[in-house]
């Protein structure tokens, strides 16, 4: 009886193999080409690509596919893997998991990837340029939003320009009404001491030599 069963369990594995090779395939309408650069993107630190990083490539894609269509019965063995080369490049697909004979439709795959993808590229120190999949669009970084709004940016530019302008022109015209009321005040000053002057001549102040000189006279 225990001979028998083990029978079935290695004609049922040899089946599933065999289905799995029909199902993914290089070229396949609903798979999909995946490459690695991982030495490019690591240098020095780069992992070697082995049975369990393909193992944890299987599972991150279990993990997308469950995020996406938000349930829990995807699972490593719904995510075949074929065409591998060892240059780290190979083909895979998805089963349906209510029926393995069956596969999802390449477009549903594409959107769970999307989806996940930095999550994916998180998992393997890689990005988009490092990990690529054939056919899917990298997708778009997340913009950072500045903690000013733009707006406000734009304005306080502004505002300093046009008081730095408005400052420009008051100093200017503060220059040159200094410059012109210097000339007038020493001007100015010239004609009040000339005035000084003519008043004390006019008034027939004695000049001290000849005031000393007059009692001699007299004698």
């Amino acid at each position: 009886m225990l001979a028998w069963l083990l029978l079935a369990l290695c004609l049922v594995l040899t089946h599933m193999g065999a289905l799995a090779q029909g199902l993914c395939s290089k070229g396949a309408p609903d798979g999909y080409k995946v490459r690695l650069s991982i030495v490019t993107a690591l240098g020095p630190e780069a992992y070697v690509w082995n049975e369990s990083e393909m193992f944890l490539f299987r599972a991150t894609l279990a993990f997308a596919m469950r995020r996406h269509f938000n349930t829990e019965t995807y699972n490593v063995s719904n995510i075949m893997v074929c065409e591998k080369t060892p240059r780290v490049s190979f083909w895979f697909v998805v089963t349906n998991p209510s029926d393995p004979s069956q596969l999802i439709p390449g477009e549903q795959v594409e959107l769970a990837v999307r989806q996940s993808r930095n999550r994916i590229n998180s998992a393997f120190l890689l990005t988009d340029k490092t990990l690529q999949f054939v056919g899917i669009a990298p997708t778009l970084a997340i913009p950072v939003e500045p903690a000013t709004p733009p707006w406000l940016i734009v304005f306080g530019v502004v505002i300093s320009i046009v008081t730095a302008g408005i400052l420009a022109i008051l100093l200017s015209t503060l220059m040159r009404r200094i410059r012109k009321e210097k000339p007038a005040h020493e001007e100015e000053k010239l004609e009040n001491m000339y005035e000084n002057e003519f008043t004390e001549v006019k008034s027939g102040t004695p000049n001290g030599a000849f005031a000393d000189d007059e009692p001699h006279t007299q004698l």
